[in-house]
């Protein structure tokens, strides 16, 4: 019998017991039970060891391993996953087949700003879903137009850039290669021969995996199995103010940017740096577009990450998607007027964008999403993040390098390789992700409360402790797409 076959049966006898069993009373159950037996002393102390951890993966000969392994040869191999399968979600907690508990401090990347399984969300997807869900966009649908016009709304409420139109799509790289096409259309209009045709993006950005998105994603692991890319894109070095005019030049019809990068590390654009790159985009006539998908949507404290800047800083378009559904797959382009105007019917399209279902979701998520008190409490629970990270990291300090970003989107830069922490961490009870080099990334949901703060740090605590006070205790497991190409 397996070690962890061993341990499973313990665990699910502690289970059983007809009162509750703390993790407390489940370390003291193991010790009792290995201490009675003529197990060698080594298998009874990684029994003991592996009682202590509450949510322990699932083992290679669980009824979750033996359904992963009945589905995945139809599936194409694009992720690898870590053991647990998910299968109910509320708040801020998801459970996995196992019927085990865990703090979620990704949100589905960024994705679930109201948690798992809102209420009212769910609501309205059952009300509409028996009222009309699909119906094309060669006819009218009262919630395209609502939910567009509440976009536009709510930018301008909220101090963002001057958004006139909208167009409505099922994802962020959708989004994102509609801003690539609509600048490459404002380039022509400029010269008409097709020369203004080069677009700009950064070192460690992200901005999707279709070819045009892919194209301005400047990452060898990304782009080198399907090279080679879309011609005219051009990198440039973030945060690099005097690289700018000679990167951006009459050729540039556009610049697509993240004020703050996601994937790549949780890094912040310096405001100058912006201010330049509008001020350049603005000589040479390029659109300058703002990469929102996940900072965006009040992750920041702000509805949008570029809501503080000066007006002179505030790009052409911006696009959404991920917490625009709150998990329903939903994306947005904003755009000024005088780019709408570049834009002819037939010059850009969508099966399913824009559907009656979609839209509706998205319309009651802007609506909360929007709420001054909610942004309010994500600047104040970013701040006690950060006071429990100061704490870690006085800890650590070997380990821990810096903290970036703002409001719920959060970086934690290591000196050494965060995938056994992650481990770890779900070990407990807490589901973490990375991004970057060696980046622990934190992207909660934005109605986390502040003991759920408290209690996820806890475990994060714990967990390298045992990673890096404890070595040998744990081994990362695969599971995590970060970006760890060479670049």
């Amino acid at each position: 019998m397996s070690l962890r076959t061993c341990s499973q049966r313990l665990s699910a006898a502690v289970r059983t017991q007809r009162q509750p069993v703390t993790r407390a009373g489940r370390r003291q159950y193991a010790s009792a039970t290995t201490a009675t037996s003529n197990l060698p002393a080594d298998v009874r102390q990684a029994i003991e060891n592996e009682a202590r951890l509450p949510n322990a993966d699932p083992p290679s000969d669980s009824s979750t391993a033996r359904l992963v392994h009945s589905q995945s040869p139809y599936m194409v191999p694009t992720y690898v996953r870590p053991p647990p399968m998910f299968q109910q979600g509320e708040g801020c907690y998801i459970w996995d087949m196992e019927n085990r508990q865990y703090l979620d401090f990704t949100a589905g990347i960024a994705v679930n700003a109201l948690g798992h399984c809102d209420p009212e969300m769910s609501k309205i997807l059952y009300q509409q879903s028996q009222t009309l869900v699909h119906s094309s966009n060669l006819y009218h649908n009262p919630w395209t137009g609502a939910l567009s016009q509440l976009l536009i709304e709510k930018t301008r409420e909220a101090g963002g850039f001057s958004a006139g139109k909208v167009f409505v799509c099922n994802s962020g790289s959708e989004a994102n290669e509609a801003a690539i096409k609509f600048a490459r259309k404002c380039g022509r209009s400029v010269q008409p021969d097709g020369s203004k045709h080069e677009l700009v993006s950064f070192h460690n950005s992200f901005h999707g995996r279709t070819m045009g998105s892919l194209s301005a994603t400047p990452n060898p692991k990304y782009q080198k199995p399907f090279a080679p890319m879309l011609p005219g894109f051009k990198y440039g070095t973030y945060n690099d103010i005097d690289s700018i005019h000679t990167l951006v030049t009459e050729n540039t019809c556009g610049v697509i940017i993240e004020p703050i990068q996601g994937e790549g590390g949780v890094n912040v654009a310096n405001p100058d740096f912006l201010l330049a790159l509008r001020k350049r985009c603005t000589e040479v006539s390029a659109v300058l577009i703002y990469d929102e998908i996940q900072c965006g949507l009040s992750r920041t404290g702000k509805l949008w990450a570029h809501s503080d800047l000066p007006a002179e800083a505030h790009p052409d378009i911006v696009t959404t998607a991920k917490a625009l559904g709150n998990g329903f797959p939903i994306g947005a382009t904003l755009v000024t007027d005088g780019v709408s105007s570049k834009i002819v019917t037939g010059d850009h399209g969508t099966t399913f964008g824009g559907n009656p279902l979609g839209c509706r979701v998205a319309h009651y998520i802007v609506n909360r999403l929007s709420d001054p008190e909610l942004q309010r409490s994500v600047v104040q629970k970013g701040a006690r993040f950060r006071e429990h990270m100061a704490r870690i990291q006085q800890r650590f300090p070997s380990i821990v390098k810096e903290v970036r970003g703002r409001g719920l989107i959060l970086g934690m830069q290591l000196t050494a390789d965060p995938t056994p922490i992650v481990t770890a961490a779900r070990e407990r009870g807490l589901l973490i992700i990375t991004c970057g080099m060696n980046t622990l990334r934190f992207v909660p949901p934005l109605i986390i409360s502040e003991d759920e703060v408290d209690m996820g740090m806890q475990i994060l605590e714990e967990a390298m402790s045992v990673v890096f006070e404890q070595p040998g205790e744990v081994k990362g497991t695969d599971g995590q797409q970060e970006m760890r190409a060479t670049r």
